[in-house]
């Protein structure tokens, strides 16, 4: 067995719209971990919020790897993580999702565990307790997901889609937690039958390269009216699906981030002008992106 292993991570960004649950885009935005062997846990790292990801004792990342092996039976190797993150956390766009896969690769690899790759996302799937973002995280593309018993069932379409993506971030981040207590414990017909109409759209909007039905397919009933109190760049930012040169436009996951897939032949610029515009939040971070391929391992 190697005495390292080298993990890259992509972004996610769940539900777009009204996929509640149910459906991930993997976004080129990534986590990138080199884990070495060594004698005492240590952790380095650069990017996005350097000082929390290289918090050892409060790591997802170990946690996960350690907690693994436990059940396994098996005591967990030192490490020493070097990582560059490029996602941003508390935000809707899949860093916690990206930690755990990160840590079930870690324990698969350094307790010679021989899962195959869908044991693996299975793992952190159960782990986070829905499979939207994970399963998009370790399969890339825009995957639906469903979890069976203790089966996640999965598939990937639009990875090679040349759409293009805008988040736009605000200064405060928002814990998935808080996001899911907004929510109701029950759903008119009428919503539950929109919501199911839209995300069968959405799909094959993806599957079959249609942007066009991005604008209706992308609207949603379940969450984001529920959310958007607590997410303010949403409302603000959902009438520029009606623009040109946005496609669609939902909240990044449980939020408070936001969204925009775009026409990637027209003027960046211009949509981004349009966007701050319509935020009223000189805080607001945009960040240019686009759909991104599976997690990559190297050992």
């Amino acid at each position: 067995m190697s005495k390292s292993i080298n993990l890259r991570l992509p972004a996610t960004s769940a539900n777009l719209g009204p996929g509640f649950d149910a459906l991930g885009l993997a976004m080129a935005l990534y986590l990138d971990i080199e884990a070495t062997e060594v004698p005492e846990d240590s952790i380095t790292a650069t990017g996005r919020n350097p000082k929390l990801t290289a918090d050892a004792r409060r790591s997802l990342i170990f946690t996960t790897y350690r907690d693994v092996l436990a059940q396994q039976g098996i005591a967990a190797p030192k490490l020493h993580l070097k990582l560059h993150n490029e996602i941003p956390l508390g935000m809707g766009c899949g860093s916690s999702a990206a930690a755990l896969l990160a840590g079930v690769h870690l324990a698969n690899h350094f307790g010679a565990l021989n899962w195959t790759p869908h044991q693996i996302m299975t793992e952190a799937c159960l782990r986070e307790g829905h499979p939207d973002n994970v399963a998009a995280c370790a399969l890339g593309g825009m995957t639906a997901s469903t979890q069976q018993g203790s089966e996640i069932l999965t598939a990937t379409v639009g990875e090679h889609l040349p759409w293009g993506l805008l988040l736009a971030l605000p200064s405060a981040s928002l814990a998935t937690e808080k996001a899911r207590a907004l929510l109701p414990d029950t759903y008119t017909r009428a919503d539950a039958v929109a919501n199911i109409q839209r995300s069968s759209l959405l799909v094959a909007a993806f599957a079959l390269n249609r942007p066009d039905l991005l604008r209706t397919a992308m609207q949603d009933r379940i969450h984001q009216p529920y959310r958007s109190e607590a997410c303010p760049l949403l409302p603000r930012l959902l009438p520029l699906a009606a623009q040109p040169g946005v496609y669609g436009v939902a909240l990044s996951g449980a939020g408070p981030s936001v969204l925009l897939i775009l026409d990637p032949a027209f003027p960046l610029e211009s949509i981004e002008s349009e966007v701050r515009h319509a935020s009223a939040d000189p805080s607001m971070e945009l960040i240019s992106t686009s759909i991104a391929g599976p997690v990559e391992v190297t050992v």
